[in-house]
């Protein structure tokens, strides 16, 4: 558990850094020491803070209300496990926008377009029990019902970000001879996880980290790019909301690095999560079950494929699984057909190796959870670490295990439901990121005539140190 003063305060509970969405928000006891006395904050069921001083006497503390901005500059890291009031991304936006657009004239309105990930469709599949594919064409048609324009899934920026991890892993390892930061490769699809290291180990940490976009972010280059142009509109016309399992993807879409300063416009307007979608529906009194589905909408109409397609390997995007396969082919010409894992200290800390000649050569790691992020960093600070790629998530479970996902009804065995929850997921029909005709002919036609050092930017990013800040929050605790 991290407090508001997380920047200052020890960690408890390192696995609950963020919450996970099948673990409560568990009250834990800080004490600030003032000479012989302590007082101390408790941290209540409901998440409300108490101080509890030595007579036993509580008081209630106000929540701290703060934009992304601000939190984005905190030295702290303050994550989805906090009573943070994000008032710019919510389901109360997105509805503001689609009442705006019922009165506004047609050079005021938006075109609102919402990218779904596979990991909320999967929650909301377990939630009413549909299958993956038909919670996410109910989806479809209840967001369109709503005044949305367009409906996307995140599979497809998905693609973008494994063939650019996978390329970028093969540059790296080319090149670890003259570059001792260059490997491990630790993935950015987590953005809890890149809070987390850019405000704690800075410079030491960054030059592992890759610099792919995550699937949220590529879907903000490809709708605000992409999309726009082909819609023959401005990337600010658009307003684009992206569906995802985790609170600290609005974090992700705040940052500076995803916004349009030609356009002025951020690639992704809004975040809502899993839990954000179970409250529309609650709010308009529609349960998923009576939604008539509808088909989801395709970036590029004139190629023919799936709706709803999947990738093998993790829940979190099967980075590990795709890299390891490309990697173990490019480089070493073997084909990999199934990966065997092996589990070290606990389930969210596992290891696949490859051996040629009796020789380990390539070393992948899979580490989910605080607890093991930090041993990893540990070990790398140590020039400990045998990893030549690591699969990074701050979640236990990973991203199916997201904070913003739908929680267990009353009664419900939360374990019970994780389970669920990635059987949907894993029941869509894998394809592999370099069959994929519609990813291939967006190289072709679109990147490939923006020039190689604009494509870079539309599917790479940047990472930032943040430095400690001394404020009146500063305290010894």
């Amino acid at each position: 558990m991290a407090s508001v003063f997380s920047g200052v305060l020890q960690l408890t509970d390192l696995d609950d850094f963020i919450t996970p969405s099948q673990e409560c928000v568990k009250p834990v006891k800080l004490e600030k020491k003032q000479g012989k006395s302590v007082a101390k904050i408790q941290i209540e069921d409901d998440g409300s803070y108490v101080q509890v001083n030595q007579d036993g006497a509580k008081q209630k503390l106000e929540k701290a209300k703060i934009t992304l901005n601000d939190c984005l500059a905190c030295s702290g890291c303050i994550t989805s496990a906090e009573t943070v009031l994000i008032t710019q991304q919510s389901h109360e936006e997105l509805f503001k926008v689609l009442r705006n657009n019922q009165v506004a004239g047609a050079a005021e309105q938006k075109l609102v377009v919402v990218s779904v990930s596979p990991q909320s469709r999967a929650s909301l599949a377990a939630r009413y029990d549909l299958s993956s594919s038909d919670a996410g064409r109910r989806l479809t048609a209840f967001f369109k019902g709503l005044g949305v324009h367009h409906v996307f899934d995140t599979s497809f920026s998905r693609t973008f970000s494994l063939l650019e991890s996978e390329r970028e892993f093969l540059e790296r390892f080319q090149r670890k001879e003259q570059d001792s930061k260059c490997l491990p490769m630790l993935t950015s699809a987590c953005p809890g996880w890149i809070c987390y290291a850019e405000k704690t180990h800075g410079e030491f940490i960054l030059p592992y980290i890759s610099t792919t976009r995550s699937p949220q972010a590529m879907m903000g280059s490809l709708v605000k790019g992409y999309f726009a142009e082909q819609q023959g509109i401005s990337p600010q016309q658009i307003y684009h909301v992206a569906v995802m399992p985790c609170f600290d993807k609005k974090l992700e879409a705040s940052r500076s690095d995803f916004y349009m300063n030609t356009a002025e416009t951020r690639e992704v307007d809004c975040v809502i999560t899993s839990g954000e979608v179970q409250k529309m529906l609650e709010e308009k009194n529609v349960s998923l079950n009576d939604v008539e589905p509808a088909h989801l909408d395709l970036l590029l109409n004139s190629v023919d494929g799936d709706d709803f397609l999947s990738h093998s390997g993790s829940g979190s995007g099967g980075y590990l699984h795709h890299v390891f396969m490309y990697a173990a082919k490019q480089l070493f010409g073997e084909e990999v057909k199934e990966l065997t894992y092996k589990t070290l200290r606990n389930k969210d800390f596992q290891e696949v190796t490859l051996e040629k000649d009796g020789k380990v050569v390539l070393c992948f790691a899979s580490t989910y959870g605080f607890r093991n992020i930090q041993n990893l960093v540990q070990k790398l600070k140590r020039g400990k670490s045998p990893y030549d790629f690591v699969e990074v998530m701050a979640c236990p479970s990973g991203c199916l295990n997201g904070g913003g996902q739908v929680k267990p009804l009353p009664g419900q065995n939360p374990k019970e439901l994780l389970q669920k929850v990635e059987k949907l997921y894993k029941s869509e029909r894998p394809v592999s990121p370099e069959d994929d005709a519609r990813v291939e002919e967006l190289y072709q036609s679109w990147l490939h005539s923006l020039g190689e050092e604009r494509a870079k930017e539309l599917l790479h990013t940047r990472y930032h140190t943040v430095e400690k800040m001394t404020n009146g929050l500063a305290m010894k605790w």
